[in-house]
């Protein structure tokens, strides 16, 4: 299990790796496209569509995704959609975690998909986005979600006393989300001194953030990206919680599903583009 899980992260770092230092961007593009068309087959199979349907969910993601990417929109220009994003997971992720797994299966099934299909689309445009503003800056809002995720779990086995949403995720604690904004608090000091001394082809996240608003409300924006990271994962096993489901697929031997491993990025991706296109 350990040497599948080891191979499969291998071969997914090369590809990314690959496409991510291309001059051009859209191999990344396209191979994130297809990673996100993935997911979309997955949240359509958790939400009780049959295969055929589910595949159809699959591939009308990934035609949307480029038509979108063809209409050479900028990340300035799709800032609306970066704030109607925002709004969307502060009020409905919070509206969402608080009805629980029974009551998000109680919802009707076109609604569960097609919100599932929206909030994919919308993240993967603004990964797409990310990745055209510069590989600095890409990188330093998936660091947030890394770093968040890695503080988290060793500042919860370490003090995690008291839980975060048991019914949702019984391992996550109050002091894991503590740990892990101290942590992405960390990296950006670290991140902030690497921008000033080496030149990179963008801005970083945090460098864009204390240049409009200052030091102490980019320490407040990326608290607030730390906790969309955690909506985002507690969203995701929301709902595998209420189909009693352990992993989004076997896509990845060893990982489970594409979702498993991108859930904490849907919320972050375009809340980031919605705070330095601001």
């Amino acid at each position: 299990m350990l040497a599948q899980r080891i191979a499969t992260a291998l071969v997914l770092v090369a590809l990314l790796l690959l496409t991510l230092w291309a001059n051009n961007p859209w191999p990344f593009v396209v191979l994130t496209l297809l990673l996100i068309s993935a997911a979309a087959w997955e949240w359509a199979r958790l939400n009780g569509l049959q295969p055929n349907a589910a595949l159809l969910c699959g591939l009308l993601l990934a035609g949307v995704g480029l038509v979108l990417a063809l209409s050479a929109r900028t990340a300035e220009e799709s800032h609306m959609l970066w704030l109607l994003a925002a709004f969307a997971w502060l009020i409905g992720g919070a509206f969402v975690l608080r009805a629980g797994p029974k009551r998000w299966a109680q919802w009707p099934r076109g609604m569960r998909v097609a919100v599932g299909g929206v909030l994919l689309v919308v993240a993967w445009w603004a990964l797409a986005q990310a990745r055209i503003t510069g590989v600095n800056y890409l990188l330093s809002v998936l660091c947030i979600v890394w770093a968040a995720d890695i503080a988290a779990y060793f500042g919860g086995r370490a003090f995690g006393r008291n839980k975060l949403a048991p019914s949702i995720s019984p391992g996550k604690s109050w002091e894991g989300v503590v740990s892990g904004m101290l942590g992405v608090l960390v990296l950006a000091a670290f991140w902030l001194m690497l921008d000033a001394r080496i030149a990179a082809d963008s801005a970083s996240v945090f460098t864009l953030l204390k240049q409009r608003f200052g030091l102490l409300l980019m320490a407040l924006a990326l608290l607030a990206l730390t906790a969309m990271s955690v909506v985002g994962d507690l969203f995701e096993s929301l709902i595998k919680r209420a189909v009693g489901a352990k992993d989004s697929s076997a896509l990845l031997p060893g990982h489970g599903g594409v979702l498993d491993r991108v859930d904490a990025l849907l919320p972050v991706l375009p809340c980031a583009m919605a705070l330095t296109t601001w």
